[in-house]
């Protein structure tokens, strides 16, 4: 079984689309924990709805607001399934996401996870053959991949950013390898508080940006944390 674990903080209307989503998966075998981290737009209505509109369990917990790393593993503690999918309230999946992904690693036994391209908006993220080498030089897989339960190493929830790559990171260190599916699996809607995403060239070009700052400090811990100087 797959456990599907979305992390929601004042995203209640993503998260009615998200979980929509998950409710046409050709796939039927999992679990959804929603970990609502301090919301104050009620997403337990959104819940609710979803429950008795589809008739699916959902499991609902709730926390205050300490971030997307701690909500994750808090729904982590939950999860009975073989299998983790983290997936933001913002994301949107196509109908085969799931059967796709668990297809993949069936297919590939001795694979930690598979990871799929995907839309950030009209943006498209090829993404390709993340090898760990590749991984060493920046990040390149979304959180939303579906990994084996057994290789989850719990998020760094002292990371305010990166907190994908360094879970990749981690796990690579360990000899997960991944295992890159050439479909587009999941689209992001963009305007989100968990996932954000500036262009390259405001790096270059605002470097006294706030986002930008911060975008710099958390680069520097994860090339500490990583022995990546």
């Amino acid at each position: 079984m797959i456990s599907v674990i979305i992390p929601v903080y004042n995203q209640a209307d993503k998260l009615k689309l998200c979980l929509e989503s998950l409710a046409t998966q050709t796939e039927r075998d999992f679990e959804i924990i929603v970990v609502n981290d301090g919301s104050t737009d009620n997403p337990h209505s959104v819940v609710d709805r979803f429950i008795i509109n589809n008739r699916r369990k959902v499991v609902y917990l709730e926390q205050e607001n300490q971030g997307a790393p701690s909500a994750r593993n808090h729904g982590r503690h939950e999860a009975r399934g073989e299998y983790l999918l983290f997936s933001d309230a913002d994301i949107i999946w196509q109908p085969e996401g799931l059967a796709t992904l668990l297809q993949t690693l069936l297919a590939n036994p001795n694979s930690a996870y598979a990871y799929s391209s995907f839309m950030w908006g009209s943006k498209l993220f090829k993404v390709g053959n993340c090898t760990f080498n590749k991984l060493q030089q920046g990040p390149c897989i979304h959180t939303a991949a579906l990994m084996r339960a057994e290789v989850f190493p719990g998020f760094d929830e002292d990371l305010k950013k990166f907190q994908d790559w360094d879970l990749w990171l981690t796990i690579g260190e360990k000899n997960g390898r991944g295992i890159w599916i050439d479909q587009v699996l999941f689209q992001v809607a963009t305007g989100g508080t968990m996932s954000s995403w500036l262009p390259s060239i405001a790096y270059r070009l605002l470097p006294m940006w706030p986002a930008v700052r911060r975008y710099q400090q958390a680069l520097k811990i994860i090339k500490r944390k990583h022995n990546l100087l």
